[in-house]
């Protein structure tokens, strides 16, 4: 695989934030106050129309053609491909016990589990250590932003949508499907086959009754999207329960606005799921 020069002065400098980590993670406090709240209610419209149109139909037909366990083993195969970028993540947080995880995870499944097609590692007790570039941001105690609602990539705060912009070059899989000389159709049928994983996953989570159900279907999917980052920012310390007891306690501490209902379990799917539950994704739902 050959990398552009420009991921050079990226690695170098997060490599040097690496040596600075700060143990105050950044917060998201400006998110969620929203002051582009009338600009992302426009796009999350736009959103919610191309998805009603094109993506939520296309879906509904992915999951009548393709069984529960051939969708099964799509979503574990993203995942698997999902691996080595959080491998380098947790290395740039410095939870080397977290990467080793990651390593391991990629080894088996991509040799036992048919090339990630099967989950054997989380059979063999090789739990998933899921990261991001928007959480190692985090970790070095930069702070979100402004919430902000992308088109056709959905929610994220400013710190998050600039992890995902690198994440396109910077993580292995992103930058091989570029540079790695595949077939023009290729890198384009991974990318649809996966949103298609990540929107069955939603379906499979009840997000749409979610989202049907509440008075601002918008503020609903904010304060959903914030609470859940919240959650898998303070999740990389280790202690899941503990963490989820403080992410309630700073929900609780700093309402998101009229929806602060807690969302469904899989609001934001995963990047990394265990064995026989449905995805996440990286990236939230196609509004």
């Amino acid at each position: 695989m050959h990398f552009p020069a420009k991921i050079l002065p990226v690695l170098l400098t997060a490599t040097l934030l690496a040596g600075c980590t700060t143990a105050h993670v950044g917060t998201d406090r400006l998110a969620e106050r929203d002051p582009l709240e009338k600009f992302n209610r426009g796009i999350w419209s736009v959103n919610q129309g191309l998805d009603k149109v094109i993506m939520k139909p296309v879906t509904k037909v992915y999951r009548t053609v393709a069984p529960k366990p051939a969708r099964q083993g799509i979503t574990n195969f993203f995942s698997n491909l999902s691996e080595p970028w959080s491998m380098i993540n947790n290395v740039l947080q410095g939870h080397t016990k977290r990467a080793a995880h990651n390593l391991a995870r990629f080894i088996v499944n991509t040799t036992a589990g048919f090339g990630g097609l099967f989950d054997n590692a989380t059979r063999a007790g090789i739990t998933p250590a899921p990261e991001d570039l928007g959480q190692t941001f985090a970790a070095w105690g930069m702070n979100g932003g402004p919430y902000l609602m992308l088109p056709l990539f959905g929610p994220y705060t400013m710190r998050d949508g600039i992890g995902f912009g690198i994440a396109q070059f910077a993580d292995p899989y992103g930058a091989c499907k570029t540079y790695c000389g595949l077939p023009r159709h290729v890198p384009l049928a991974l990318t649809g086959v996966q949103l298609l994983s990540i929107r069955s996953g939603l379906m499979d989570s009840g997000a749409d009754a979610f989202l049907e159900s509440s008075l601002d279907p918008y503020a609903a999917a904010r304060s959903a999207y914030l609470q859940t980052r919240r959650a898998e920012i303070l999740n990389q310390e280790g202690d899941e329960a503990a963490a989820e007891a403080a992410a309630a306690a700073d929900a609780e501490a700093n309402p998101i606005g009229p929806e602060t209902a807690t969302p469904p379990e899989a609001a934001a799917p995963a990047a990394s799921p265990p064995a026989e539950t449905p995805a996440s994704p990286p990236p939230a739902s196609p509004q």
